[in-house]
Order: structure tokens, then sequence, then C-alpha cells
């Protein structure tokens, strides 16, 4: 390069499932020459069934008509708008105004990075949940917050330490990111959780957001934390059609807040892309209009595949916790777990456990080290994979047994 780049390059490395799809992909043509099969990958939660039938009839549609291939408002289209607002009616029984508390974003993912833009200056200090999203921490960092992580733990149900968070020096705290139903952890929140959450922060005068794609994951009650009493005031909550519709491709989100806060996101937000493709937005309409038994039919199959993971989990020895929600299995790895016998000892205990499966078995599984420093012990299976695929992981780990 004839030039150096940005300093804020300097503080991040690339997305630790970038480099290890890149590492997979290095494998597989390995094993391909040595006439084995394919790595079976349990990492990125990428969910792999068909999004609903309507959305795609709509999509198709839309992008037969003339008029669909214009930029699109800022804003979103209307109808999308009004269908989120119509989707947290009737699924948080929190009521939001159209027109001015709802963002359509390309993806949550997208959103994270807008709001540190628009609410963060260097020097701000950020909390980050331990074990958390890489990308809360990585994107603090990008605009030059300094990272304040605050731990979760098993013993606590993954929640915050309130006694440890009130001990901590918030001189200087401009936001706090949270993450119910838990990634990695699958912890599922509580009304009495997010009121003091709110009380938090609106005694220490904290933005909190609340980061909210998972809550109809195998969660029979999905809640909101702006139905919190005094939310509005310090909440911004992000959405998304990924996980809860098989959208993840099509990248479309929402962030949800006082429409205060709404319009310094736009602000941002509007100087770095225009709207999404018309006939996704319509789509996404459709999408949302979905009732209740589309949820149903969704849990039903990854209830199924979790109750597999559990078995794959039994298998290799990692403890776990059956009343979680999300897309994963989160797992405790023990010391003294016999598939750790000459492991990489300078390695933490899930990055050992998920290399030897990896190299030794040709199974991917998160190791927990990815999402903080409490993680180390633990390892991460996602339920994105059909069942043939986890009954043939737990076939290649027996071999490796015997």
């Amino acid at each position: 390069m004839i030039i150096r780049p940005a300093h804020r390059t300097e503080t991040v490395r690339e997305y630790f499932f970038s480099l290890k799809n890149k590492e997979i992909a290095a494998l597989n043509a390995k094993r391909k020459a040595e006439g084995l099969d394919p790595v079976i990958n349990l990492g990125i939660g990428s969910p792999d069934g068909m999004p609903p039938q309507e959305a795609i009839e709509a999509l198709c549609s839309a992008a037969r008509l003339p008029d669909s291939h214009k930029y699109q408002p800022y804003v979103g289209l209307p109808e999308l708008r009004e269908a989120f607002a119509g989707w947290y009616s009737r699924y948080y029984g929190v009521e939001l105004d159209p027109g001015s508390e709802i963002q359509p974003l390309m993806g949550s993912k997208e959103g994270i990075l807008t709001i540190f833009l628009t609410f963060i200056d260097e020097g701000d200090k950020v909390l980050i949940p331990d074990p958390g999203y890489p990308t809360y921490s990585s994107a603090a960092k990008m605009v030059g917050a300094q990272v304040l992580n605050y731990s979760l733990k098993e013993e606590n149900g993954w929640y915050p330490d309130f006694d440890e968070l009130e001990n901590m020096d918030l001189e200087g705290v401009k936001m706090m990111w949270t993450n119910y139903p838990g990634m990695p952890t699958g912890a599922v929140p509580t009304p009495e959780l997010y009121r003091r959450l709110v009380d938090f922060a609106l005694r220490h005068r904290i933005l909190l957001v609340n980061d909210n794609p998972y809550s109809f994951i195998l969660n029979d009650n999905p809640i909101s934390m702006l139905a919190a009493e005094g939310a509005r005031e310090c909440v911004i909550e992000l959405n998304s059609l990924s996980k809860a519709h098989n959208m993840a491709g099509w990248r479309v989100g929402m962030v949800a807040a006082a429409s205060e806060y709404v319009t310094e996101i736009l602000k941002v937000k509007s100087q770095m892309d225009s709207g999404s493709f018309k006939p996704m937005q319509l789509a996404s309409v459709a999408a949302l209009a979905q009732g209740p038994e589309w949820f149903s039919s969704l849990n039903e199959m990854y209830r199924s595949r979790k109750k597999l993971v559990w078995k794959l989990f039994d298998l290799i020895g990692a403890r776990y916790d059956r009343g979680t929600a999300g897309l994963f299995v989160w797992g405790r790895v023990d010391g003294d777990n016999p598939f750790l016998e000459g492991t990489d000892t300078s390695k933490t205990l899930g990055e050992r456990l998920s290399d030897r499966f990896l190299y030794e078995a040709g199974v991917f599984i998160t190791p927990g080290l990815v999402f903080g420093h409490n993680g180390d012990n633990y390892i991460r299976a996602s339920l994105c994979a059909g069942e043939e695929v986890i009954v043939n992981a737990m076939e290649k780990i027996n071999k490796l047994i015997k």
C-alpha cells in the first residue's frame, strides 16, 4: 500500500467467523483431496430454513414492477414502518409511532456501528457485556471509545451483577449494551431484569441499547425493553428479521426509540446509504404479518435440533442449561474433560476442545473465548443445521472416541 490505513483499523482484527470460514474453506480443499467429507460447521447462527412464502411471493411480484428499482426513501417505506409498528404492538405490547419512532436498517449489525457513530465521541466510555456479541466491542474501538466490560456469569444466570455495576467507576460512561435472549448464553430476559436495567440507566444518565434479534427463538414470551417504565427516556432497541423469519441474507432490521434518538440516527445513516431495495421492503411487510403459527412451526424445528445438540454435548462432556432460548447451545468445559488430553495447554479449555474436533473429527464448534474472557471455558453450537447434520457430527466424534 502507498498509504497507511487509518489508526482505527489497528484497534480491531478481521471478524472471527470471517477468518474461521476462510480456514474451514482451506481445510475443505485439503479434505477433498484426501477423499474426506467437508467439515461440519456448527459455528455461526445463520438460519437454514426458508422465509415465509408470502414474503418470497411479494419480493418476486414487486421486482417485476418498473418503479421498484429507483432509490428508496432514507426513512424506509411507510408500509414497512407501519408493519414494524404493528409487529411490536401485537407481540411485545409496545406502541410505536411508525412515522417518528422506527428506522428501518440494512440488518441490525449495520445499526450497531451507526448508533456508535451517532452518540459516541472519542474517549467516551461504553459498557459491553462479557460474554457478548464481539461486534459491540469492535465498533466501540473503531470510534475511539473506551470499552468497559461488565461480567455476565453462570452463577448469576448470565444477568448483570447490579452491585458490581454500581461499584464500577461510571464517570464518563455514556452507553451500555445488552442482548437478551443472550448470545451466546441463551439467557432469557424478564420484565424485572429490564426494569432494573432501565432504573440503572436513568439514575446514571446512560443510554441503553438493547439488541433483541433472538426474542422469538425457543422463547414463548418475547418481550421488549421498551415496555419497561421509563424506557423511552433512555432505551434504543435493535431488532431484525434475520432470525425470527429466516431472512439473514436479506439484511432487514430496525431500530426503535423515542423520536429524538431516531432523528439523530437518521442524520448519520442517511450519509452512508439509501433505503433498501423496494421489493425487499415489501416482502418484509409480508413477513412481519405472520401469525403465531409461523413462530410455533419454526420453534418446533429448533426444539428437535436442540435436543440433538444436547446429546452431542453429553457425548463430548460439556455441561449446559436446558432452560435457555435463542439459536445456540452454550456448554461449559471442565478441566478433566478427556478430549483435552494432548491438546495445547496454552489455549483456553473451549479453544482446545474446538480445535480437537475441527482438526481430528472435521466438526467445528465455536470456542467461547470469541465472546469474551468469561467464555474461555465454554463452547457454543448453532442450531442452524439439520438433524441429519447434527447426527453426522456425533458419528464423527464417536469415531474419534473409538
